[in-house]
């Protein structure tokens, strides 16, 4: 069995959040979740996933479905506990997108864009006080971090200290933070 990433706490808990998302408690749903994780970690193609979680193509079937439907996004927002909102932070980062990635088909947004760095995907993120994730968004490469900044600062509760790169300097954003 490949390393497992949750240990028999945190795995109660995500099972509950799950449930909770009506995702079937079916017996290997841990290790579904296991290599769904594993492939996030180390970013290895879907088919390169060890054979110790199963079938890749039910591990990517069932992230897609979860994607799509919007239950990765819900299961992200039940995970934030009680937030030390003391201070806030928030940056973005470029994340550079295969040289062969043009989009998928079906007229969905990908969040891919031209950059300086070539064809890029940028997430921009805001985390509490120790450094945990509040919201996040994610773009193409082409966006701005002042364009997104105020939507970051609406979608986390009032915070004292908001703390974040000359890239989020402006009017804007500090409007967003002021009120």
């Amino acid at each position: 069995m490949a390393r497992q990433m949750l240990s028999e706490k945190l795995w109660a808990k995500l099972r509950q959040i799950l449930l909770a998302e009506s995702i079937y408690d079916k017996p290997r749903l841990r290790q579904t979740v296991e290599g769904m994780l594993y492939r996030m970690r180390v970013g290895c193609p879907w088919r390169d996933l060890p054979q110790a979680f199963g079938p890749w193509t039910t591990i990517y079937q069932r992230f897609r479905a979860w994607a799509a439907s919007g239950k990765w996004w819900r299961i992200f927002h039940a995970c934030i506990v009680d937030p030390d909102l003391e201070w806030a932070f928030m940056d973005g980062s470029y994340a550079k997108a295969h040289q062969h990635s043009a989009g998928a088909s079906g007229g969905q947004p990908q969040a891919i864009g031209p950059s300086r760095a070539g064809r890029t995907t940028k997430i921009h993120v805001a985390v509490d006080a120790y450094g945990l994730p509040i919201t996040f968004e994610i773009t193409g490469g082409q966006i701005n971090d002042c364009s997104i900044g105020p939507r970051l600062v609406d979608a986390i509760p009032r915070v004292d200290i908001m703390i974040a790169d000359k890239g989020y300097d402006s009017r804007q954003v500090r409007a967003a933070i002021q009120t």
